[in-house]
């Protein structure tokens, strides 16, 4: 028979053992990977509201300025990781208020990004588009905020179908992806923004509905993002709910249970 002591032994291990795997859980979402839950429409199609999925935060490496060890000043440049990519889904610290949004790359350092009639210009060039029907889904609340969402067709009533037209974009390495219009508005038509060096330009597939690079940090936009507050990558959709908690499972919908992301 166990004596009392042994008994407490074991409760003591039990203990250690649950404070180890936490930390280790702590370090691995440092280091590794970080949960990210999809709070708007901006992204849509390719990610809807109340979307989960794990940012692969060694995707890029760490910086001198976002490796979390003091080790890390002594090497130069990045830690593994790879150079970012036009058509990366990214999550980064927004350069003003700190809060994680979640975004395309569109421009590189250097380019020269502009909107045309709402077509995307890069170096001078618009980018190859090609129409692909519309995205539909019902004009109701939408996620734990429950805002509704905008449509082309509006105003439509409760529960009707919201249109938005989809369209195929094709960046200059290829990358392909969709991307939505609402309506036509001043961000359609934009002057010439030239990325700096160690900055990018970044943007909502959802594009009338995305506070995003074309807006200047002045008027509380994006603007330009610097390298350091780039987060990681976002590559596959590992959950998804529809409804106000992800405790409603009738609202879960299950064709996108780890949907990889263009």
């Amino acid at each position: 028979m166990a004596s009392a002591a042994d008994k407490d032994g074991g409760i003591v291990e039990t203990i250690k053992t649950i404070v180890y795997a936490l930390l280790i859980a702590g370090i691995f979402r440092t280091l590794f990977f970080q949960p990210f839950w999809i709070p708007s429409g901006s992204m849509k199609d390719t990610l809807l509201i109340g979307d989960f999925l794990f940012v692969n935060k060694m995707a890029y490496g760490y910086s001198q300025h976002s490796c979390p060890f003091s080790a890390c000043s002594f090497l130069n440049g990045r830690i593994l990781g790879s150079e970012p990519e036009r058509g990366d889904i990214v999550v980064f610290r927004h350069p003003v208020n700190n809060a994680d949004f979640i975004k395309r790359l569109i421009g590189l350092p250097g380019d020269r990004i502009q909107m045309k009639q709402g077509v995307l210009h890069i170096n001078g060039a618009p980018v190859e588009l090609t129409p692909d029907g519309n995205f539909e889904e019902l004009f109701e609340p939408q996620g734990p905020q429950g805002g509704m969402p905008q449509c082309e067709n509006g105003p439509v009533g409760l529960g009707g179908s919201c249109l938005k037209s989809r369209s195929i974009e094709t960046l200059p390495n290829g990358s392909s992806h969709a991307i939505l219009n609402i309506r036509d508005q001043r961000t359609d038509n934009t002057a010439v923004y030239t990325v700096p060096e160690g900055h990018y330009f970044m943007m909502g597939d959802n594009r009338d509905n995305s506070n995003d690079s074309r807006t200047p940090q002045a008027a509380r936009g994006v603007g330009f993002v610097p390298y350091e507050n780039l987060i990681g990558r976002a590559d596959r959709v590992m959950f998804s709910s529809a409804g106000r908690s992800i405790f409603f499972f009738w609202t879960w919908r299950s064709d996108r249970f780890f949907k990889s992301l263009d």
